[in-house]
């Protein structure tokens, strides 16, 4: 795997489809050496690119979440194959899993069935909707526990008559990967101080609730907030998205507009919008707003994005256009700043960087995701098994 910030740190990637695995991921991204453990069939996660049709030509989800990890295939359900992850857990840093409750109860792999043995491992508990509570046990996935449950989707209609937005792939799961890895850390920190493990933990619901933090706030503070509007009814027209004449949409966000309103109407070309009566005052503009959103809308509709782009970059507007994947792939900014980068093996292949930066810490390149049970001998053999006891596990389908 090569020298990194996490170098010699072992994590046993015991978790399916995308959160958890995501910040297992992370740590790889800088160095730890991370043994993704998966059922015979392997994680189901493998199979969902499967259903986009036609089959693309990789399996983008597992090229992501994957990278730089080696793959043990085990069958948990065995008393043998259970044995085979406590031995990996004596000799692990970290323990990642996001099985159901139920499950890790049943299959004796809960914080209480290997925690106290191993004083100084981290267990990483990853769940829809907490530890504790009445839905405990309940599943969830981000589009359920993190979008819907959260307020996120109804906030983020159009207005209050839209229908509820539906959530993205990973909209809640690649986020809450972060925010594991960030509890992982700060584990590793206190034992690094105390010389003791213990368990953490993140949840879906927890999460959801954190990105739609504010509005949250403002709610348990007793603060009334409108309900949205219309783009052509919105409070405000500096703060809106308008459609160019290429068809292009962008987001204008102007907070200061003493200093930039009048440079705004000059790119326009309509400077003598600054004496305009209906626009004097900020509390003119917002009981005038939808007479703004016109003027706007008619203006920027007259100009293809590129030439508004110069011409708002030089009176110093903050925008930016409302990207699709399509413009991602080829954003020269993505590639300057190394948020997208290759895989390390297959160069034409790109990848998503990890979001954040150490000065001073190269990371690991990401390598291509492992095939099921690849290094599964190779794992058993630095665990301690003999190449006998490898040959029986894998005979008796054990091991794969």
């Amino acid at each position: 795997m090569g020298e990194g910030l996490f170098d010699g740190l072992k994590v046993i990637d015991c978790a399916s489809f995308v959160a958890a695995p995501a910040a297992a991921a992370l740590l790889g991204d800088f160095g730890a050496d991370v043994i993704k453990v998966e059922p015979l069939d392997g994680d189901p996660y493998r199979r969902s690119y499967a259903q986009i049709q036609p089959l693309p030509k990789h399996n983008h989800g597992w090229v992501l979440g994957a990278r730089n990890k080696r793959s043990l295939a085990v069958d948990l359900k065995s008393s043998a194959g259970r044995n085979v992850l406590y031995r990996l857990l004596d000799c692990a840093d970290v323990f990642i899993t996001n099985l159901p409750p139920t499950a890790r109860r049943r299959l004796g792999i809960g914080y209480e069935d290997v925690g106290p043995t191993r004083p100084r491992l981290i267990y990483a508990s990853f769940t829809a909707y907490g530890e504790t509570g009445p839905e405990a046990d309940k599943p969830g996935f981000d589009s359920t526990a993190y979008w819907a449950r959260s307020g996120l989707m109804d906030a983020a209609r159009a207005n209050e008559e839209a229908e509820p937005l539906r959530a993205i792939s990973g909209v809640g799961d690649q986020p809450m990967g972060v925010t594991l890895y960030a509890a992982i850390v700060s584990a590793l920190y206190r034992r690094e101080r105390t010389g003791q493990g213990g368990m953490v933990g993140a949840s879906l619901l927890a999460g959801g609730l954190w990105a739609n933090a504010l509005s949250v706030q403002a709610k348990l503070c007793g603060t009334v907030l409108p309900p949205r509007q219309p783009r052509h009814k919105v409070a405000n027209a500096c703060v809106n998205t308008y459609r160019c004449r290429d068809g292009r949409w962008f987001n204008m966000m102007i907070l200061n507009e003493a200093r930039q309103l009048r440079g705004l109407f000059e790119a326009l070309g309509c400077a003598e919008l600054a004496a305009d009566p209906r626009f004097a005052t900020p509390e003119r503009r917002r009981s005038n707003a939808p007479e703004l959103v016109a003027i706007f809308d008619r203006k920027f509709a007259e100009r293809d994005f590129a030439d508004w782009r110069v011409a708002l970059d030089r009176v110093g507007i903050t925008f930016d256009r409302v990207g699709t994947l399509d413009d991602i792939l080829e954003d020269p900014q993505i590639r300057a700043v190394g948020a997208s980068v290759p895989v390390a093996d297959d160069p034409e292949l790109m990848t998503v960087n990890s979001p954040f930066e150490l000065d001073g810490v190269t990371k690991t390149p990401p390598g291509r995701a492992p095939a099921l049970g690849q290094h599964s001998a190779e794992i058993l053999r630095e665990a301690g098994f003999g190449d006998g006891e490898i040959e029986h596990l894998k005979a008796t389908n054990v091991t794969a």
